[in-house]
């Protein structure tokens, strides 16, 4: 068989398919490819990136509601600790002046009762004292009534004449009594010298 003819426009195509780079689409590929990027990049536009963008302003108003509501929350806490504070001062405020009330209370009671302890002590021993005193003046006079009776008889005796007169017998016994004290103070007051004598001696 003979070789095909070779003719000038085979020779220009081939020339053509032997300089284009196979890596590049051809241009009607190019126009082609274009216009469905375009259709589907409206379609896009239209209709996906509204619900995309729905989405995402709906999760930040989450966000930003659950920052809000974590700041508010926040600043809740903030008060509320600020106010327990507040408050445990005051507490210890007024335990701080219960306390005091109650020392200031105890000590007005100890006071209160040493004075009328002392008081009562004093009004004892006061009346003791009226006591004894009284009962020292009845003895007193029931001793000279008694001591008076017997140095009239005594004297009596001694005489050898009566003492029945008042006051006669109340001068001789007032006498009496004022030897016997007289004498009483002088023992008293040798008592100590001879003492000393003694533990001189």
């Amino acid at each position: 068989m003979s070789a095909p003819l070779s003719t000038p426009a085979a020779d220009v195509v081939a020339a053509e398919e032997g300089t284009q780079n196979i890596l590049l689409p051809h241009t009607p590929d190019i126009v082609w490819s274009l216009v469905i990027v375009i259709i589907v990049g409206i379609v896009f536009y239209k209709y996906v990136l509204p619900k995309f963008q729905a989405v995402l302003d709906e999760r930040t108003a989450k966000i930003e509601g659950g920052i809000a509501k974590a700041e508010k929350a926040q600043e809740e806490a903030a008060e509320a600790l600020k106010e327990y504070h507040q408050q445990l001062a005051e507490a210890r405020a007024d335990a701080a002046k219960t306390r005091e009330e109650a020392r200031a209370e105890g000590t007005a009671i100890v006071a209160e009762l040493r004075t009328k302890a002392h008081e009562e002590a004093s009004r004892i021993v006061e009346t003791a004292h009226r006591q004894i005193e009284a009962e020292r003046q009845t003895a007193a006079v029931s001793l000279r009534a008694e001591v008076g009776e017997l140095a009239t008889e005594l004297a009596s005796k001694i005489v050898g004449e009566s003492l029945q007169d008042s006051a006669r017998q109340s001068r001789v016994v007032d006498r009496f009594l004022d030897e016997l004290e007289a004498a009483g103070d002088e023992s008293r007051t040798a008592a100590p010298v001879g003492n000393s004598v003694g533990k001189e001696g």
